[in-house]
């Protein structure tokens, strides 16, 4: 019985860690919340930012392009161009609200007994979004499109 507590315990704690705040931290492994990065080229990576529950998709985009701001400047660039983006549910669900019924039955040496439970549940959204972009650095002026991203200026955003 103790173990079955202690087990019980740990895959609460667990569960509390994984979907907990999202943090703007490097990702550890694939299926972790944070940031990765690929070097493609010399001046172009593919980065990607997935997010805990608590950050809708355009905020994991947000995060994306803030990654791909730092390595700009890292880099020695001063813009970045977003040649190809996708945001998609990495995990987790949406569902809706409504009445819930249960109905169960044991037996043993004791008796029997039957049980019905009735509730109301309330729905949620438990997605995480995961957003990549393929950015492609460069120096000078910012080109005069929508896609492109003065570094600095996406950076000052997030201070």
């Amino acid at each position: 019985m103790k173990r079955l507590i202690a087990t019980l315990a740990l895959g609460l704690a667990l569960a509390a860690c994984s979907s907990g705040p999202t943090r703007y931290i490097p990702a550890l492994d694939g299926d972790d919340m944070g940031y990765r990065e690929q070097r493609i080229e010399e001046q172009r990576y593919r980065v990607s930012f997935r997010a805990n529950p608590d950050l809708k998709a355009a905020e994991a985009e947000d995060m994306a392009l803030r990654r791909a701001a730092e390595l700009t400047i890292q880099n020695g660039y001063q813009w970045f161009h977003v040649v190809s983006r996708m945001t998609d549910v990495a995990g987790g669900s949406r569902s809706g609200g409504g009445p819930t019924l249960g109905l169960g039955g044991s037996s043993g040496s004791y008796g029997s007994s039957v049980g019905l439970g009735l509730g109301f549940n309330l729905g949620g959204d438990s997605r995480q979004f995961e957003s990549t972009i393929e950015v492609l650095m460069g120096k000078g002026p910012k080109p005069a499109d929508p896609n492109a991203y003065d570094a600095y200026s996406v950076l000052s955003r997030f201070q």
